[in-house]
Order: structure tokens, then C-alpha cells, then sequence
């Protein structure tokens, strides 16, 4: 039976499975803290929102849980960001046990990768690179935590933090949905985070190579296009929310490389004004970087389509770094940009059809957040219905999954297509 199932199906599977786990465990008292009443909806809510490393939440995650409940989340949010292909080949690797060409295959796909050469390498490195950032994100983070917490607690918090942040899920375990904002002038504490998430989303692939090769001008193009992309819209979204903001220099930073798909806010999110707000869903529907721990269309879509634009429009051939991009790349990049917008698009038709007393932007950007697996909110998430939390929990599992993939579920491989002559139509 599993041997008719492809890799894209295996990998979507393997996410439905953690979600069931993930969500019972959660539902059980073991997980809850005495005297919490979470419910079935929203203990799968909080188990889709962390596998899929988004961070919205309908409860109050450190209130509601206890440290069993607090593991399990922390356990989703890295098999999240790991992909459940990585997560479970890297405890095959540590038991041990060879890798065979299927589970190659698996990873190749599930990382979006061109070539099964040195995956099992791959592996290890982002095993690796993954606990040692963590590790030293945890150490950071102590340092700022321990100021207002009791040792253990502070402990807790940075372990769990540390995970969050480089995952870029934007869970805490700060509570009452406060998320870092009493941490807003915490130096330390918002460098940490920060670094964390920029590391987390710019991903294995380019982290790799940036250890392995370390210069410039030897890494591959895509590696150069995704530092690039994540430097110029990490300086303009500082200074955009900035000028149309009356916060810091800091916040405005850290909103920046939050809204990025991370999920975490010094600031509260209805507090800022209508171009802050419009500013920062762009940043969260471009999102992070392939192969990274983020969602959104991903910053080498977003470049893939100005270029192609460029070159369409232009009728020159589409180059960067003196390397030509193809006309498969564009028009990849290009179905990426559609099928976002029409998933961001039914999303939002829903949630107006369930919640006329919200306001539209609340809810695009609502919608905007799931899908792009950021976690982000102007606070309506708890206020939404039971029929709407579904609607989100879908999205979200759509964003993290990707459109792509499960479109490629409906390919039936093998079949023949007829071959018509060729007619253009009238366009624009």
C-alpha cells in the first residue's frame, strides 16, 4: 500500500499522523495543567499550529499547560521545523541505521532538493547545526529570563524559547497572550531571538554552505539569492514600520525579522496603523527562505518573479550573479504566487461568511498569518468561532505542507496526454 503512495503523499501523511498523536496527547489531563478545560478544537488547534511552526494560539499556552504539555509542543514545534522526513531520519541516524535510496528520495523531496548526492551528510549537518544554535540560543536567552524568573522556570522558558525562536513558531511561555512585549527595551533578549529566527529562516541548505565554503562568491546561487533577499527586506521593513510607527528602533527591528514568519511580537500587533499593518503582510506572505524552519511563499519566489517580470517585460533572457535562472524556475515561482493567493483568498471568504462582526483587515491578516505560518495576530484568534478555527487550522497546514505538494497528490504519474497544436489567446 505505501509503496503506490509517493514521497509527497508519505510526507503529508507523516504530518496528518503527528498532528492525531500530537492533538490526543495534548487533550489528555497529563498535559494540562489543574484546573485547565482545553478543549478537543483547541488542543489540535495549538498541535497544527505547532507542527506547522506557525504560533497562533486560541488559548493561553502557559496558563493551560503544564511541563509535559509544554514538551510535547516544544517536540512538535522542532519536527516541524525539522520536517517530519529530517526529524525522523536524524533518529534512524542516531540508532544507527542505514539509509536506503526510498528514504533519500524522501528527503530530497521534502527539502526541495535537486539531487540525492551527500543527503545523508545533509542530514547530519542540519542535526547538528540544528542542536548547537538551539543550544546556544537556550544559553543567551537564560540570561535574560533568569532576571525575572525563578532558576528552573527560567530554565524552561529558554529551552523552550530557543526552540521557538530558531523554528520560527512564536510560541512563549510568557502568558495571558502577552508574547514578549514586556521584554520590548530587553537588548539582549530581542538580539537573541532575533538571530535566532534569522538563522531559522534562512535555512539548512544555505547555513551549510555558508560553514562549509565560507565565502561569498562559492556559494550556489540560490544560497546567494537568499541572503540577498533576506538582507534587503530585513533594512526595508525596519525602516518602512519605523517611519509609519511610533516605536523604537529596536522594536521596529525586531517586528521586521518577526513578521518574517516567526510570530513574535515586542509590540501589540492593534496597536499599529493601517501601513504598518499592510507592510508587515507582505513580509509575512513573502516569508522565509527553502528548506528553512519558515513559511510564505519564500524570498527566492519573490525575487524569482521580479526577475521574470523583468525579463518578460524586458524580453531579455533572466539573470542573477551572472548565472541564468530558468524559464521552469519563473513559471514554478509564478503557480507559488497564484496558489497563495487563492488559498489566502478562500480563507478569508470563510472567515467574513463566519465572522461579520470582525473587521477585513483583521481578518486578512488573520488569514495572511496562517498561511504563511507566522502567528501573528491583532488578538481575534481566541474570539473565533469553532467553524473558524477549522478554517485556520487548514490553512496552516496547507502553508507548512505547501500548496505545490499537495497539488502534486492529484499528478497521476504514468499517464499519457494527448499533444494538440498550438493557438495563442488574447492576453490582458
Amino acid at each position: 500500500m505505501l509503496k503506490k503512495i509517493g514521497p509527497y503523499g508519505l510526507i503529508t501523511i507523516g504530518f496528518l499522523l503527528s498532528i492525531l498523536i500530537g492533538g490526543t496527547l495534548l487533550y489528555l489531563p497529563i498535559s494540562q495543567k489543574a484546573g485547565a478545560d482545553v478543549s478537543l478544537v483547541d488542543a489540535f488547534f495549538i498541535t497544527i499550529s505547532a507542527i506547522c511552526v506557525t504560533g497562533l494560539s486560541t488559548i493561553d499556552v502557559a496558563n493551560s499547560f503544564n511541563l509535559f504539555g509544554y514538551t510535547i509542543i516544544a517536540l512538535l514545534i522542532q519536527i516541524g521545523g525539522l520536517g517530519i522526513v529530517c526529524a525522523g531520519l536524524s533518529i534512524i541516524l542516531l540508532a544507527g541505521q542505514k539509509i536506503g535510496i526510498k528514504e533519500r528520495i524522501l528527503i530530497k523531496d521534502s527539502l526541495n532538493l535537486n539531487s540525492l548526492k551527500g543527503i545523508v551528510k545533509l542530514v547530519k549537518s542540519i542535526f547538528r547545526i540544528t542542536f548547537i544554535i538551539e543550544f546556544i540560543g537556550a544559553l543567551f536567552s537564560f540570561c535574560s529570563f533568569i532576571k525575572y524568573y525563578k532558576f528552573k522556570d527560567a530554565i524552561v522558558i529558554s529551552i523552550f524559547h530557543s526552540i521557538s525562536a530558531f523554528n520560527n513558531a512564536g510560541f512563549d511561555l510568557i502568558g495571558n497572550f502577552r508574547n514578549l512585549v514586556p521584554f520590548e527595551n530587553d537588548i539582549l533578549l530581542n538580539l537573541t531571538t532575533s538571530g535566532l529566527i534569522i538563522l531559522g529562516g534562512l535555512g539548512f541548505i544555505v547555513i551549510n554552505e555558508i560553514i562549509e565554503k565560507k565565502d561569498f562568491k562559492k556559494i550556489s546561487l540560490h544560497s546567494k539569492i537568499v541572503i540577498k533577499m533576506s538582507i534587503a527586506l530585513l533594512i526595508i521593513g525596519t525602516l518602512v514600520i519605523y517611519a509609519s510607527s511610533d516605536i523604537s528602533l529596536l522594536a521596529s527591528f525586531f517586528t521586521s525579522v518577526s513578521s518574517r514568519t516567526a510570530g513574535f511580537n515586542t509590540v501589540p500587533i492593534d496597536s499599529f496603523n493601517k501601513v504598518s499593518l499592510l507592510f508587515i503582510m507582505i513580509l509575512m506572505f513573502i516569508g522565509a527562505s527553502p528548506s528553512s524552519t519558515g513559511g510564505g511563499i519564500k524570498t527566492s519566489t519573490f525575487y524569482s518573479l521580479i526577475k521574470g517580470t523583468y525579463s518578460i517585460c524586458s524580453n531579455k533572457r533572466c539573470h542573477s550573479f551572472k548565472r541564468e535562472i530558468s524559464h521552469e524556475t519563473i513559471l514554478k515561482s509564478f503557480i507559488v504566487l497564484f496558489v497563495g493567493m487563492i488559498v489566502v483568498t478562500s480563507c478569508l471568504l470563510c472567515l467574513c461568511i463566519f465572522e461579520p462582526n470582525i473587521d477585513l483587515l483583521d481578518l486578512l491578516f488573520e488569514s495572511i498569518s496562517a498561511f504563511a505560518t507566522v502567528g501573528l495576530s491583532t488578538g481575534i484568534t481566541p474570539e473565533l468561532s469553532t467553524i473558524s478555527k477549522i478554517v485556520i487550522m487548514i490553512t496552516m497546514f496547507i502553508g507548512r505542507v505547501g500548496g505545490l505538494t499537495l497539488l502534486s497528490l492529484w499528478t497521476k504519474k504514468g499517464k499519457k496526454y494527448v499533444s494538440y497544436p498550438t493557438e495563442d489567446i488574447l492576453i490582458g
